[in-house]
């Protein structure tokens, strides 16, 4: 089985932590998050793997040369952005006469073999995984028949227009025939140019039920750091967490009289001084630096960030080698880029600081 997964995208909702790393390769509890997309789809039997990539698509290159998976990977590198659809019909060359579509930013364990299975049984020339959401006022709305046909999409529903709770999860089987309705050489949107045109021309979905995230935000991004760490989505990192839900890598010393709160995974060679706190709900990249009396938690950092005196990050994201000055307090989902310098005793909250 082959997938292609839509990763060319500038992610700007998590900025300036994209002005440096392309977003599906961000670290999400210490490993790139596309690295948990291909572990996902290996799973369900796939081991040909097309990347439409765009954006820093040198990085996205490096970060994928480092994992160790099972599937082939290839590179779709599209010359300006082309949209969801549009980056499907660039990649037509490399693309099966069946394959899934996959957005990159979506952590997820939904079950891609029923929705094959179900595909084959309709005859459909596209099968959408549609995801169950107890507020659906923010997405919008897919209808079907019981058999699966899709029967109508329903875009920013009023309140009184809300009668399904399932959305589109951003994950697609398609035949190749599909291709002959995306126009090439242009942007073009699957959801609200394609779909709608295929209503009645075999499209359809499958409920699937599971775990489901778009880490685009960083309130995003820290509740999938936070249920990657409780076990609450199946990982490769269960086995290292345990039971205890607490791993603290190779060379990291956690000083007597510091504290190292469970849900937590430490990197390779940490330095927690005494009288810090850390945790829970925390991620510690390769090489930080916690000082006494410095405190984070429900936070990530990423590789190198050191944390001077009594220095405190809370819900907040913090980018590779910034330092963060004595004293000083990152609180309210706020994101500090990489290689930014806060100064002591200096308040962010809710802010996004460039390196």
């Amino acid at each position: 089985m082959q997938a292609l997964i839509l990763a060319g995208g500038e992610g700007t909702r998590l900025r300036p932590l994209t002005n440096t790393v392309p977003k599906p390769v961000l670290p999400l509890a210490g490993r790139p998050h596309i690295a948990y997309v291909i572990d996902w789809l290996v799973r369900h039997g796939v081991d040909d793997v097309v990347v439409s990539c765009g954006h820093l698509a040198e990085g996205m290159r490096r970060a994928l040369a480092e994992l160790e998976h099972s599937a082939e990977i290839r590179y779709a590198e599209e010359p300006d952005a082309r949209g969801t659809a549009g980056a499907i019909r660039f990649a037509e060359d490399m693309l099966a006469e069946r394959f899934l579509v996959l957005n990159g930013d979506v952590l997820c364990d939904l079950d891609l073999t029923a929705l094959i299975e179900q595909h084959e049984r309709t005859g459909a020339r596209a099968t959408i995984a549609l995801y169950p959401v107890e507020d659906p006022f923010g997405y919008g709305l897919v209808h079907r028949q019981e058999d699966g046909e899709i029967t109508e999409f329903l875009e920013k529903p009023t309140p009184d227009q809300i009668d399904t709770d399932e959305i589109n999860a951003g994950a697609y089987l398609l035949e190749r025939s599909v291709l002959e309705r995306i126009p090439p050489d242009r942007e073009v949107s699957i959801e609200r140019e394609i779909f709608p045109v295929l209503i009645g021309d075999g499209l359809y979905g499958i409920r699937l039920e599971g775990y489901w995230i778009d880490i685009g935000t960083p309130e995003r991004y820290l509740e999938a750091t936070s249920d990657i760490l409780a076990g609450r989505v199946r990982t490769v990192l269960d086995r290292a967490l345990g039971e205890e839900r607490l791993d603290i890598g190779s060379g990291s010393r956690v000083a007597a009289g510091a504290s190292v709160s469970p849900p937590a995974l430490i990197g390779r060679d940490c330095e927690i001084a005494p009288d810090a706190r850390v945790g829970p709900d925390v991620v510690l990249g390769h090489g930080c630096t916690v000082a006494s009396g410095a405190v984070v938690e429900h936070a990530v950092l990423h590789d190198g960030v050191r944390l001077e005196r009594g220095a405190a990050v809370r819900r907040s994201i913090v980018g590779s080698d910034a330092h963060i000055g004595a004293g000083a307090a990152i609180e309210d989902e706020a994101v500090v880029g990489a290689g930014a310098a806060i100064d002591a005793k200096a308040a962010v909250a809710g802010e996004r600081v460039d390196g």
